[in-house]
C-alpha cells in the first residue's frame, strides 16, 4: 500500500538552492499526489519565499507550504514542519540537498521493514563553489581522512549502522520517543538517531537513497561549520556519552597536543622539534591521500587543497569541542 510523504526541510536564506530542492522532489519516481513539502522558514530576508511562490506555480501537483519558524534554528524548525505535516511517513531533507529521482522510493520501501526505524544513504558531496577549494573542501568532507568512520559520506555496503544524514520515519516514532531536541543547534540528528537506538529501535543505511550534499564554498564557511560541529557534538555527549567514538575523539586530542607542545616549548625547545615531526607525518599522509583524487580530477592544486581542508576541519571541530567543554555554559541551549 502506498503511504503518503510529508517531506519536512528547515531553511533560511536559500535563495541559490532552494528551487532546485524542490525541483527535485517533483521529478521523484514516487508520486507527487502522495506527497507534501514543508519547508519552515526562520525569516529570510533573500528571494528564498520568491523561489518558493515560483515552484508553487510551475509544480501545481505538489503541496507546498511554508511554516514560519521564529527561532531561526534548526530542530525548532523541523519540529514545526513534521508537526504541521499530514504524511504517514515523515521524510527529513535539507535545503543544501539535492534528492535522486528515487530518494523517497527507496526510503518508503526500506520503512516496510519493521526492524528499520530510521532510513537514509549516501551524500554524494558536491562543491559549493567551482574553485580548487571548492572541489577542495568537498573531496575532504567525503575522504575518509576528513569524515572518519561516516559510512554515509562514502560508503557502498547497506547495513545497520549507528547514524545517517536527515533519514526517513514512520509519523509514529515521534509519539512513541519525541521530536528532535530543540536545546541542540546542530547535531540534531545524531541525537535523535541516539534516543532510536535507546529505545531499542535500529538505524539502516542504504546507499541506493543518494542525495547531492553542496559543501561549504570557501575556507572561512568550512571552519565555522565544523567549529559549530565540535561544539554542539559536546553538548550532545554530555547527554549521551556512550556514544561517543574514536574519529570523534580524535580532533580535539589532536589540538591539545599540539597547543601542549607549543607551551612545553617555552621550557623544552626540543618539544617544537617533536610537534615539527609530527606535523610533517600527518601532512605526508594528507598529501599522499590526496594523489589519487588530483590525478583522477586532473587538477594537482587538489593536492594542497585537500590537506589545508582536512587540517581546518579537524582543528576547527576540535577546538570547538575543547572550547563547549570550557565554557561556563555547559547546557544546552
Amino acid at each position: 500500500m502506498e503511504k503518503s510523504v510529508s517531506v519536512v526541510i528547515p531553511c533560511l536564506n536559500e535563495e541559490k538552492h532552494i528551487l532546485d530542492v524542490i525541483k527535485a522532489i517533483a521529478d521523484q519516481s514516487y508520486s507527487t499526489r502522495l506527497i507534501e513539502i514543508l519547508i519552515a522558514d526562520g525569516g529570510s530576508t533573500d528571494g528564498t519565499l520568491n523561489q518558493i511562490d515560483l515552484s508553487r506555480t510551475m509544480f501545481p501537483e505538489l503541496a507546498i507550504k511554508v511554516v514560519n519558524n521564529p527561532k531561526r534554528n534548526i530542530p525548532t524548525g523541523l519540529n514545526l514542519a513534521i508537526k504541521n505535516s499530514s504524511g504517514e511517513i515523515i521524510v527529513r531533507m535539507d535545503a543544501h540537498t539535492i534528492p535522486h529521482r528515487n530518494y523517497i522510493q527507496y526510503s518508503v520501501e526500506n520503512l516496510q521493514n519493521e526492524e528499520i526505524a530510521n532510513v537514509g544513504g549516501l551524500w554524494l558531496i558536491q562543491p559549493g563553489q567551482d574553485t580548487w577549494i571548492g572541489k577542495s573542501i568537498a573531496a575532504a568532507a567525503s575522504h575518509p581522512l576528513g569524515a572518519g568512520d561516516a559510512r554515509y559520506r562514502y560508503s557502498l555496503a547497506t547495513g545497520f549502522v549507528e547514524t545517517v544524514p536527515f533519514g526517513a520515519f514512520h509519523r509514529e516514532l515521534f509519539t512513541q520517543i519525541g521530536y528532535f531536541d530543540e536545546t541542540l543547534l546542530s547535531n540534531e540528528d545524531y541525537e535523535f538517531n541516539s534516543r532510536i537506538i535507546r529505545n531499542g529501535g535500529k538505524i539502516y543505511y542504504d546507499p541506493r537513497i543518494k542525495s547531492n550534499y553542496i559543501a561549504r564554498g570557501t575556507l572561512k564557511d568550512l571552519i565555522r561549520q565544523y567549529w559549530r560541529y565540535g561544539f554542539w557534538k559536546f553538548k550532545m555527549l554530555r547527554k549521551y556519552p556512550e556514544t561517543i567514538r574514536l574519529r570523534q575523539a580524535l580532533p580535539p586530542l589532536f589540538v591539545l597536543m599540539v597547543l601542549s607542545l607549543l607551551i612545553l616549548a617555552i621550557f623544552f625547545p626540543a618539544s617544537l622539534i617533536i610537534l615539527s615531526v609530527i606535523l610533517i607525518v600527518y601532512f605526508v599522509i594528507l598529501t599522499f591521500a590526496s594523489l589519487k583524487l588530483a590525478k583522477k580530477e586532473s587538477d594537482f592544486r587538489l593536492i594542497a587543497g585537500i590537506p589545508i581542508s582536512i587540517l581546518l576541519m579537524h582543528i576547527s571541530w576540535g577546538t570547538g569541542f575543547i572550547f563547549s567543554f570550557i565554557s561556563k555554559n555547559r547546557g544546552y541551549n
